[in-house]
């Protein structure tokens, strides 16, 4: 062999051991494969989040001071107690609040702490008159579209905290046509304060039967930055989508529970808390034989503390 071909030996047989000792170190470092559902269910949760932080981030570019919305939130301990949420009443079909404004919720309940359903009305045209006038041209994934296209879900009193002084009304609304967005709108002193919305469905072919809504969680917790020292009492509330099989839902907070609304995919759940709680709601789903189908406690997505 000349030497020439020594090199070009010794050379090949370098390469296909580089080549070998690459492919262990690949199969070395490879990471344990883990559950494509889960990742998916998650990635939904957090999509929803990055738009609500950017309807809320709007609104605080746009005026000052606002009601801009915290996402998240964390903590530990055990829940205190509360007086007992008024239990909600079954669905019924109520007529839409004006002739060509937005549809109404299923039952008087859900307009709480004496809000009317004008009042209701009048706030959500202005968040999304708001929403209109302050939106940048061309960013349509944030057009809310028009106030006869929702149906008003909840309405109760909000109660200033650090981040956003100065009591209100929350009004939460949902649309389906000619796409899905959730909605939470704050009005003070009669003007829109703070707007947190979400586009599309989170509900996935793996969701659950029962899935709360992980992006209101302005509405049964006061405040982020100032924990412990909440001011009460305090109106809160709850929602989430159910899929067909759901028959009942309850809801318990501060150790005290009720049942839920069942509107149109929906489940609304409202109370009043006397003293401060650590703990976010305690969910459960029953289907119509009674059969338990969904704890909160057992679903691994769902952020039990605040």
């Amino acid at each position: 062999m000349t030497e020439e071909e020594e090199r070009d030996f010794e050379e090949r047989d370098f390469e296909e051991q580089l080549r070998e000792l690459l492919a262990e170190d690949a199969y070395t470092i490879r990471p344990s494969p883990v559950p494509y559902p889960r990742i998916r269910r998650q990635g939904v949760v957090e999509r929803r989040r990055r738009v609500a932080v950017a309807g809320a981030v709007l609104a605080t570019l746009a005026t000052v001071p606002v009601g801009a919305f915290a996402v998240g939130g964390a903590g530990t301990g055990t829940a205190d107690t509360a007086t007992t949420p008024s239990a909600s009443a079954s669905p019924t079909a109520t007529p839409t609040p004006t002739p060509s404004g937005p549809t109404g919720p299923a039952t008087a309940e859900q307009l709480r702490d004496g809000i009317t359903p004008e009042q209701a009305v009048e706030g959500l045209d202005k968040c999304i008159a708001w929403n209109r006038k302050n939106v940048a041209m061309g960013s349509r994934d944030l057009h809310l579209g028009k106030a006869d296209e929702y149906r008003i879900l909840l309405a109760l009193n909000s109660t200033g905290n650090t981040n956003s002084p100065g009591d209100g009304i929350f009004v939460v609304a949902v649309k389906e046509m000619p796409s899905e967005v959730r909605l939470v709108c704050n009005i003070k002193d009669g003007q829109a304060s703070g707007l947190d919305f979400s586009g599309g469905s989170d509900r996935q072919s793996d969701s659950p039967p029962v899935l709360p809504d992980v992006n209101t969680n302005k509405l049964y917790q006061q405040d982020f930055l100032n924990k412990g020292n909440w001011k009460l009492p305090f109106s809160w509330g709850f929602i989430g989508t159910v899929d067909p099989t759901v028959a009942k839902v309850t809801v318990s907070y501060g150790g005290a529970g009720s049942e839920a609304v069942l509107d149109h995919g929906w489940f609304v759940a409202s109370g009043t808390l006397t003293q401060q709680v650590t703990r976010n709601p305690h969910i459960k789903g029953y289907d119509k034989g009674g059969k338990l189908i969904y704890d909160s406690d057992e679903d691994k997505t769902y952020q039990q503390v605040q």
